[in-house]
């Protein structure tokens, strides 16, 4: 599949790449998707919920009343888990949430992911560019000339470029993301796929194995 290269005025450059076969074109696997959004939302979860048992609360270190003669039930503790201010029981405890995917897997789910992307024509190759400083302005120009103001884009860079991030920062649907380390949600959470031309070497130098 051949694109245009877009300059940042939103005009095509005349020139056309060729997307990677092996990258762009693969028969999705749309589990290996859902494994993968499912690993990174899990990341994201603190897993520090908790609640204290019986032998966490504090007080009901003294048995309550004598264990016969009252005519009542036995009871050892106030803090039992069957009275009030008691301790929990099966509570929720901290945690981590790490399912595990292997490393092919995931190359083939963020593989599969811009294989949609392609089919569904929501891919843009656009001219290198950076910015000597944090320049929002600059930036939301560039998505106007593009005409992606309103559509939730995904930008892939080379390399990290702080000066770019900052310049994006403060744009609500825009994501910047290095070609390395872009993730299988940052793919399907975009409306478009903004990608520097330099970044396709980089996403065939991580993905082309």
């Amino acid at each position: 599949m051949k694109l245009d290269v877009y300059q940042i005025d939103g005009s095509k450059t005349g020139e056309q790449v060729e997307l990677e076969e092996r990258i762009f074109n693969v028969d999705p696997n749309d589990h290996l998707i859902w494994q993968a959004v499912t690993q990174e939302m899990a990341h994201r979860r603190q897993g520090t919920v908790a609640t204290k048992t019986r032998a966490e609360v504090r007080g009901g270190g003294k048995k309550p009343w004598p264990q016969k003669g009252r005519g009542t039930a036995r009871a050892g503790s106030i803090r039992s888990p069957l009275w009030p201010g008691g301790g929990s029981i099966f509570g929720p405890q901290p945690r981590k949430y790490h399912p595990k995917m292997t490393k092919k897997a995931k190359q083939t789910a963020r593989k599969s992911a811009l294989s949609h992307k392609a089919r569904e024509q929501q891919i843009r190759i656009v001219e290198d560019f950076t910015f000597e400083g944090p320049k929002t302005r600059k930036m939301q120009e560039i998505l106007n000339a593009m005409k992606l103001a309103d559509t939730k884009t995904l930008l892939l860079t080379r390399e990290s470029s702080k000066a770019v991030y900052l310049s994006s920062r403060n744009i609500p649907r825009m994501t910047v993301r290095a070609a390395a380390d872009f993730s299988t949600y940052d793919v399907l959470d975009a409306g478009m796929l903004l990608i520097q031309k330099s970044a396709l070497t980089k996403i065939k130098e991580v993905l082309g194995k």
